[in-house]
């Protein structure tokens, strides 16, 4: 099953509240499919970040959206955190492959369109930012290299039980670069 598939629906961001209401809700339903799937099968493996708050960041970063998109969707961040709808996953597994690398990857898979392609390189290095402040405030939640051996290898190295800590959310923010 997908995470998300697109409905046409989608904010345009016009409306950076509704854009932020929007990807929170789809965001909790992600995490809820993880809880069920971890709950079923003891552990729930999911292709991105649950939270994807990073995402918003990393636009802003760049300059590709409104820093605006990034504050309405931490409000709802963390009104949904504090609800327990919302949280951070255990573990977080972080790969980001050079420019070149991404490059040779595009031009070797003709089964995606990869339009977004030039944007999404360009989130890189936020991208680091953003990972690197979670793994100094909680250190072994944050993965860089992913397991030769497979997920299956990795084990809870970070006490559970903060996941809906919004003290971590807002001590993440405080630590990462400011947006202009």
């Amino acid at each position: 099953m997908a995470e998300y598939v697109p409905t046409g629906t989608e904010p345009d961001g016009s409306d950076p509240v509704r854009q932020g209401r929007y990807w929170t809700d789809v965001n909790t339903v992600r995490w809820s499919q993880a809880l069920d799937l971890e709950a079923r099968r003891g552990a729930g493996i999911c292709d991105t970040d649950p939270m994807k708050l990073h995402y918003s960041w990393c636009l802003a970063r760049v300059g590709a959206a409104p820093a605006s998109r990034f504050v309405h969707e931490l409000a709802f961040v963390r009104e949904a955190m504090s609800c327990k709808q919302l949280g951070f996953a255990d573990v977080v597994l972080v790969t980001v492959p050079d420019e070149e690398t991404l490059r040779r990857q595009k031009i070797g898979d003709s089964t995606r369109s990869r339009r977004s392609f030039e944007l999404h390189a360009k989130l890189r290095e936020p991208l680091s930012e953003w990972y690197q402040c979670l793994d100094q405030l909680k250190p072994g939640r944050v993965i860089w290299d992913l397991p030769e051996d497979g997920v299956s290898s990795i084990s809870r190295t970070v006490p559970c039980g903060d996941q809906y800590d919004v003290r971590v959310l807002d001590a993440l923010i405080g630590e990462l670069p400011e947006l202009k």
